[in-house]
């Protein structure tokens, strides 16, 4: 992981100056069942998107705040073989993308979910994913619209929990 004294002198003074919003209250519910009886999705910031389907916009001011639905499981239920095509489009050019470009499971781990429903820890994970780009600098659109319609999508496939994996 890299210090803030890693990073050029741009993103530095980026740091200093940016204004970190707070969410107060947090957003939380506190589990409704016990894990392994709750249907969990996966949801990331890597900016992962499939072949064929649109990138995330890297230039739109404040970060594109709209998300994608990624197909996670294969017709035996094994991850799906088209998560190893997974692009990246991810605007923050501080990022270093070659770890997630090499094994997706960094940032969207799939695998090992598959094997928490095998070992009965958790019920099962939802068939897709969500996939939003990180270093949204600007998240007042991700908030109040895209966030909330991500829950909904969620919440009307039955999913239980989410499990967010921030890059």
């Amino acid at each position: 992981m890299a210090s803030v004294s890693d990073l050029s002198l741009k993103y530095h003074l980026f740091l200093k100056t940016y204004r970190f919003r707070r969410l107060d209250p947090v957003p939380w519910a506190p589990p409704a069942k016990p894990l392994e009886d709750c249907r969990v999705a996966l949801v990331t910031t890597a900016g992962f998107h499939l072949p064929g389907t649109p990138p995330f916009d890297e230039q739109k001011p404040g970060g594109d705040t709209s998300y994608r639905l990624l197909p996670v499981r294969g017709s035996d239920g094994a991850p799906a073989d088209h998560l190893r095509d997974l692009l990246v489009s991810h605007r923050s050019t501080s990022f270093d993308r070659s770890g997630i470009e090499a094994d997706y499971n960094l940032a969207l781990p799939v695998a090992r979910f598959v094997e928490l429903e095998a070992e009965r820890r958790i019920g099962a994970l939802h068939p897709e994913a969500l996939s939003f780009m990180g270093s949204i600098t600007a998240p007042g659109r991700l908030v109040k619209e895209s966030a909330p319609g991500a829950a909904e999508h969620l919440r009307s496939a039955g999913v239980d929990a989410a499990f967010l994996c921030p890059v």
